[in-house]
């Protein structure tokens, strides 16, 4: 290898690692005031950002008022409609990226989010502008009472379970029993929501489309 070939290949490796650096911001703040920050540096009241995205302007309230804690895929609506990242909602970090780029979540990373429902941990959340969400959860829900809101969004879904024994509810289609191993492809349009079954949370993979 020559010495301009070892030049380029070092300005390639920088690149890519100036992928994965973040630029923090001067404070860490919940997604609740996340939310109400975006939704006042945009003018907006709560029924015009309902109608951006697609939620509830009851269920917007109750989640700046931190009364409810959101589903990922609710968070995801809240930022398409308010034209951010979903890590944006969860984070203050804002990542810069050049082409060639990945991210890497080691045993045990991600960014968390608990809902009533789930414990989530959102993988590889140090790249914008992706494609797709991975997603891994612990599903703490044993009942459709768990869910105050059933989760809908314009996506489609992809899941595999990891281990233990959950069920898929679907308001299009009977409920759906699944066991490690097991996956499963479905449109998120349809309102759904996940229950374990048994005293083992199972633990899921799930990839959302952006």
């Amino acid at each position: 290898m020559n010495e301009q070939t070892t030049l380029l290949t070092g300005q390639v490796l920088m690149a890519q690692k100036d992928a994965l650096v973040s630029v923090p911001d001067a404070s860490s703040e919940s997604v609740a005031e996340r939310i109400v920050q975006l939704r006042k540096e945009r003018k907006l009241t709560l029924q015009e950002c309902a109608r951006l995205t697609g939620v509830a302007a009851s269920t917007l309230s109750k989640i700046e008022r931190r009364e409810l804690s959101p589903t990922i895929s609710t968070l995801q609506k809240i930022a398409e409609g308010l034209t951010v990242e979903l890590t944006e909602l969860i984070t203050q970090t804002r990542p810069v990226y050049a082409p060639g780029r990945r991210a890497v979540s080691r045993a045990g990373e991600g960014k968390k989010h608990t809902s009533l429902s789930c414990a989530n941990l959102l993988l590889c959340g140090d790249l914008k502008d992706k494609r797709m969400i991975p997603v891994r959860t612990r599903v703490t829900a044993r009942s459709l009472d768990d869910y105050p809101v059933w989760a809908r969004s314009d996506t489609e879904i992809f899941l595999w379970v990891v281990s233990g024994r959950m069920l898929l509810h679907s308001k299009v289609y009977e409920p759906l029993e699944m066991g490690p191993g097991d996956s499963v492809y479905y449109d998120g349009n349809g309102e759904h929501c996940w229950t374990s079954i048994g005293d083992e949370d199972a633990e899921v993979i799930w990839v959302m489309s952006a």
